[in-house]
């Protein structure tokens, strides 16, 4: 299966351009760069897990991209509280981390059962 048709993989790419595009003038360099890597790597882990020879391969990188979900969702929450992100913003993202989260497990559970 082409990671490229995954519905989960395109909307986390879509997320992560967006967190992008949105800090792309923040100056707080270590939150700028640590909410990016967040954000990549949710894409990113799909990728290269749908790349993977082996079920257990492919689940344990999918594994990975719902942490880095957790992840962003902690760093949007901390970006709205100290006023990098507008509110209604972050919480639209947040939400959308969590649709992928549920997405995610859906597919590890496909691709395991």
């Amino acid at each position: 299966m082409d990671f490229e048709r995954l519905e989960v993989w395109q909307r986390a790419r879509q997320l992560a351009v967006g967190v992008f595009k949105e800090l792309a003038d923040c100056r707080d360099f270590v939150f700028r760069d640590q909410i990016g890597g967040s954000a990549l790597s949710v894409p990113s882990n799909i990728a290269e897990g749908m790349e993977r020879g082996s079920g257990w391969e492919k689940c344990h990188y999918l594994r990975i991209a719902m942490g880095s979900c957790a992840e962003l969702r902690t760093q949007l929450m901390i970006g709205s509280d100290i006023g990098y992100l507008p509110a209604t913003l972050a919480t639209e993202w947040i939400e959308e981390s969590r649709e992928l989260s549920r997405m995610l497990r859906g597919l590890i559970n496909r691709i395991s059962g």
